[in-house]
């Protein structure tokens, strides 16, 4: 690991002027490249305190022996270049996009003689007009059987073509009218380049036009008796209109435009790309990359750009082109799009109408696109056997930890304070094992406390679930019969083992199994009170460990400084699902409880009171004012409400102070029952069901 200072180049030896920089290391190989408009306060960046730096930042740095850099006159040949070194040096530290496979083309080689229709897989082939992308290559023989039709082109290989021309026999395709066979000269070598270059037309969208030619030909063949050549002519604007309907129209204005949509968390980044060309998408395509350097969301837009149009030119690049996020800045690449397009190019963020609906169901393509990636990864045997066995390595286990348990703290400041409980069995979800709390021992916001709380109540559970299947019966109960921990300490709240533990319908039993680690969201401190509340019930045989969320830190007890794992880690990347599941399962429950509360009325005080007679009551008073002035014999008039409960109801709502009237901010108006829809159709919060078999704890 090298010191940056040792190589770092003095400020003054910087120019202060657009350029392109490349971090190698020790063997010469280039592992980072990065374009600047002042090289001199981009590379100060680069060597501050090591402290301050985004650790991937700092591997790089710590990586790098040497730096060096090239000055261009504007930041447009600053973006060119650090495109053609990207790709000529293929830096480890740079943002690479993946595809996840080799995406089909409809292809027609207009640089043959005899131009061929084909599919065709990666490097684009100077010459050769491309179509597509598209998403399997059924789909592009699907769409040139029903356009061969119309376009007898040849689709032969060159193989077949000569064999055919050295026999004077065309192949079946000829016979059958789906090919105009130059082979054996039916067809001039002008006239068939001629039909290509329809074909071509046609797929690039001019459609309109063409169609009409046509049934002018069918009107006028008909008109001429000639209905054998109408019927055929007819035959053939079907077929085209059925090719035309694989691709539905989205923008209604014929417009054509890339859509760029981006899918992120803190590791990876997925990137979707709708073509739309004459207002249908005519192909899709999508990436995966994984984010090794620091980049906002602008940052990756600019590299899929670079990526997209790099190799092209002229009406491959579109007119334009519609992302999420704008690169910083965002003329020089403006500007690169303009020269490689030769014309103008617009480079914007859609803002209403067809355009922006498209782009959110792009969007929606990248958020899908990024979990499937992760579920893959995720559900993987080999990946998630490494992954536990890097987490034992790194908080150094004994073993690889087969069950770990992650703990969350949800509030709003400081009200509906709760946890959850989340967990992974061989890295995998354990639905059915997952719990939830509500913060009992006190009122506010200690995320620590609350944390310490949790622990101590989960694992007290254990200890009376072990206490009971008789692992220390020997010293598990004092003279009174009171279960104690296993450092003989009173085990508080076990009285209700009997009643709360037993499970009568097959299951097992809640917080029976304990887990090879624990991981809470935080740091220092959580982690400190996770493992002082383990210490305290005598527990010395489960590991702890905490995961910060801003820089992905690695907290062990007592430890003043954090492991960090590698970037590429899969250790990190399970423990990142894990924090992330119990903050998700956390949050969930945080919104369902305070949804509650605020939906909460004097009807909820009445004891034995359910959901069902609640709604009743309402319905048949309208109100909970109406109900209040009611007397006991008219609540009883309330089917399912008898004597004791009216009287219960009625004592209920007399004590019970009138909640203070509602009041339009806006007008000043009293809206006096507009909280009496409590129980009415108010709707539930945002929010996801607990999953059966787990209770508030």
């Amino acid at each position: 690991m090298a010191d940056p200072s040792s190589y770092r180049p003095k400020p003054g030896d910087i120019p202060d002027s657009p350029g392109v920089y490349r971090f190698r290391d020790e063997h010469r190989r280039v592992i980072y490249v990065g374009k600047a408009k002042s090289l001199r306060q981009r590379l100060a960046n680069y060597f501050q305190d090591l402290a301050g730096l985004h650790p991937r930042t700092r591997t790089m740095v710590t990586t790098a022996a040497s730096v060096e850099w090239t000055v261009v006159s504007t930041e447009v040949e600053a973006l060119q270049l650090e495109y053609s070194w990207i790709k000529e040096y293929d830096p480890r530290f740079n943002v690479k996009y993946r595809d996840d496979k080799s995406y089909p083309y409809l292809a027609v080689t207009m640089n043959e003689q005899f131009p061929r229709v084909q599919v065709m897989r990666g490097h684009k082939k100077k010459g050769v007009r491309y179509f597509g992308p598209y998403g399997h290559a059924w789909a592009i023989r699907d769409t040139v059987d029903l356009l061969l039709r119309v376009f007898p082109v040849r689709t032969c290989s060159a193989g077949v073509f000569k064999n055919a021309a050295r026999t004077g026999r065309p192949c079946l395709l000829g016979y059958i009218g789906k090919c105009s066979a130059p082979c054996v000269g039916r067809i001039s070598a002008e006239d068939h380049r001629e039909l290509a270059e329809e074909f071509c037309d046609f797929m690039a969208g001019r459609t309109g036009a063409y169609l009409r030619r046509l049934e002018e030909r069918m009107t006028q063949a008909a008109e001429e008796m000639e209905y054998e050549r109408a019927a055929r002519l007819r035959d053939d604007i079907g077929a085209l209109k059925k090719a035309m309907e694989k691709n539905a129209v989205v923008l209604a204005d014929a417009t054509d435009a890339d859509l760029i949509a981006v899918a992120e968390d803190e590791l990876e980044a997925a990137v979707q790309i709708f073509h739309v060309r004459g207002g249908r998408v005519r192909g899709q395509r999508g990436w995966v990359t994984d984010k090794v350097e620091e980049v906002t969301t602008g940052a990756l837009v600019e590299h899929a750009l670079q990526q997209l149009y790099g190799e092209e030119s002229g009406d491959a690049v579109p007119k334009e082109v519609l992302v999420p996020a704008l690169p910083d800045p965002v003329e020089p690449v403006q500007q690169w799009l303009t020269e490689r397009r030769g014309s103008g190019v617009s480079l914007r963020i859609p803002q209403r109408g067809d355009k922006k609906a498209l782009m959110e169901t792009v969007q929606r393509n990248a958020q899908q696109a990024l979990a499937l990636h992760k579920t893959k990864r995720a559900s993987d045997l080999t990946t998630r056997s490494r992954a536990l066995e890097e987490i034992a390595e790194a908080l150094d286990l004994d073993s690889a930890p087969l069950r770990i348990e992650c703990y969350d703290i949800s509030h709003l400041q400081g009200d509906d304070v709760v946890a959850s409980m989340v967990v992974f069995e061989d890295g995998l979800q354990r639905k059915s094992e997952y719990r939830r709390f509500q913060i009992k021992g006190f009122e506010g916001q200690d995320d620590v406390r609350s944390m310490h709380e949790v622990i101590t109540r989960r694992f007290r559970r254990y200890l009376a679930e072990k206490e009971k299947t008789g692992e220390w019966a020997e010293n598990g109960q004092d003279a009174d019969g009171e279960i104690l921990a296993p450092d003989g300490s009173p085990l508080a709240g076990a009285g209700l083992v009997d009643g709360a533990l037993t499970e009568d319908d097959g299951r097992p039993k809640r917080f029976a199994y304990p887990p090879q680690l624990v991981v809470v969201d935080g740091g220092q401190p959580q982690v400190a009170a996770a493992q002082r509340a383990l210490d305290e019930l005598g527990i010395d045989d489960i590991a702890v460990c905490g995961l910060a969320k801003r820089l992905e830190e690695v907290w062990l007890p007592g430890d003043d400084d954090p492991v960090v794992l590698p970037r590429t880690s899969e250790g990190l990347y399970l423990l990142q699902r894990i924090r992330d599941e119990a903050h998700r399962f956390a949050i969930t429950y945080q919104r369902t409880k305070r949804a509650k509360r605020f939906r909460a009325g004097p009807l909820d005080e009445v004891p034995g009171l359910g959901e069902t007679r609640k709604r009743a009551l309402i319905k048949h008073f309208g109100s909970v004012k109406r109900l209040r002035s009611a007397t006991i014999d008219q609540i009883r008039e309330v089917p399912g409400i008898g004597l004791k409960t009216a009287e219960t109801i009625a004592a209920a709502l007399a004590q019970a102070a009138p909640a203070a009237p509602a009041v339009n901010t806006a007008t000043g108006e009293i809206m006096e029952d507009e909280q009496d829809t409590a129980y009415g159709t108010t709707p539930d919060a945002p929010g996801e069901p607990v999953p059966t078999g787990a209770p508030d704890e």
